[in-house]
């Protein structure tokens, strides 16, 4: 069986996001484009918003708009992450 389906793709858990994250930054605090997550874009704006809607783990997230596609995170154009080391605190 091939990859995941989109519908399983939105699912990630906050350890599968972090450990993506991760792969794609190579460090903590280093600015990742939504887009690299390889998520169709409704589930980018369905991970990401989910998460950014809980206090303790929005905290650790930092998103940002500069060049590239454009998402809408909990309402937010942004096209950017970074994500705090600290969020290992909650994992």
């Amino acid at each position: 069986m091939s990859g995941e389906s989109h519908a399983e793709e939105h699912r990630l858990t906050l350890r599968q996001l972090v450990a993506r994250y991760l792969e794609l930054a190579e460090r903590f605090g280093a600015p990742v484009a939504l887009s690299a997550f390889g998520l169709a874009s409704s589930d980018v704006e369905k991970v990401f918003s989910g998460y950014d809607e809980d206090y303790h783990i929005s905290r650790f997230f930092h998103f940002t708009s500069s060049a590239g596609t454009v998402y809408r995170i909990d309402g937010e154009p942004v096209t950017h992450i970074a994500i705090d080391a600290e969020i290992n605190s909650i994992l």
